[in-house]
């Protein structure tokens, strides 16, 4: 019934000691289940959907949100349902969703949830699940990765977004809305998202809500590099919709292009030309 897919490298070994803890409490439990690990990137979508072939019925990622996101691409179409345990670094779907950051708490709450339809995105016609930008949250990733081996949680993104503060320049984008409106401008962030946090719980995008068959669309004007940190005790509280250089709407469909524009897809960092952002609803069965 469960198979779950543990990635070694999540957490600076966490996802590791994780395991052990699941594998106990569902031998108490009189629970069987299947664990795999993950030994190369994309190796997870490759597990998920043999998983689902086999007859399991639900599918758990035992690492981070990247895992989490490739076992959600093998599973998407087959009918069975993702389940998670938090044991990456930012672990920000979670949030969104409600399920626990402590593992054995996360167990509990997906064995008494039963998986419901949630949307998912797709850039480019690929999915992700949480959140995609470019922009400053970029720049906070790359300063990030140099302390994600250090630190876990927060911690890590707070440092990289205020290192990322002295580096910023804004990036110039075009936008067409489903409706052929275009319209090219500068901005600070540009954001599509399914759910609300990113960062290891900054809350980008506080209204979105992955059940209600849409994406929201947010952008935050540019501003001179010496006036960002006036904002960010707004952004950590939620806040960023307020703001009057901030703009958000819901839609179905949204083109974004500028060359060489780099777009971070649920935390992985890709370049392109231009990205199409979809919403696919309800294609994914997920316990939370």
């Amino acid at each position: 019934m469960y198979t779950f897919i543990v990635n070694p490298t999540a957490g600076a070994g966490l996802a590791l000691e994780t395991e052990h803890l699941l594998r106990e409490a569902l031998k108490d439990r009189g629970i069987e289940a299947r664990f795999v690990r993950t030994e190369h990137p994309g190796h997870a979508t490759q597990l998920a959907r043999q998983a689902a072939d086999e007859g399991a019925e639900t599918v758990v990622s035992v690492g981070g949100d990247g895992t989490g996101l490739e076992i959600a691409q093998g599973l998407a179409g087959t009918g069975a349902a993702l389940g998670i345990i938090p044991a990456g670094t930012g672990n920000d779907l979670i949030k969104t969703l409600g399920i626990p950051k402590k593992p054995l708490e996360a167990l509990e709450h997906m064995l008494s949830h039963p998986a419901r339809p949630m949307d998912m995105g797709t850039i480019n016609g690929k999915p992700f699940l949480n959140v995609c930008g470019t922009g400053f949250d970029v720049a906070v990733l790359d300063q990030t990765e140099r302390y994600k081996k250090r630190f876990h949680g927060l911690l890590p993104y707070m440092l990289g977004l205020i290192r990322a503060i002295f580096g910023n320049k804004p990036i110039r984008v075009t936008i067409e809305r489903e409706n052929g409106e275009t319209k090219t401008e500068s901005i600070l962030i540009c954001t599509i998202a399914n759910g609300r946090y990113i960062g290891g719980g900054i809350p980008v995008c506080p209204a979105a809500d992955p059940g209600d068959g849409m994406l929201d669309l947010m952008t935050v004007d540019s501003v001179p590099r010496r006036r960002i940190p006036f904002y960010l005790p707004g952004l950590m509280r939620g806040k960023i919709l307020g703001f009057k250089i901030t703009r958000h709407e819901l839609c179905r469909r949204v083109r974004i292009a500028s060359p060489g524009m780099r777009v971070q897809i649920d935390g992985e960092i890709v370049s392109m030309d231009e990205a199409v952002f979809e919403v696919r609803p309800g294609a994914l069965r997920v316990h939370y």
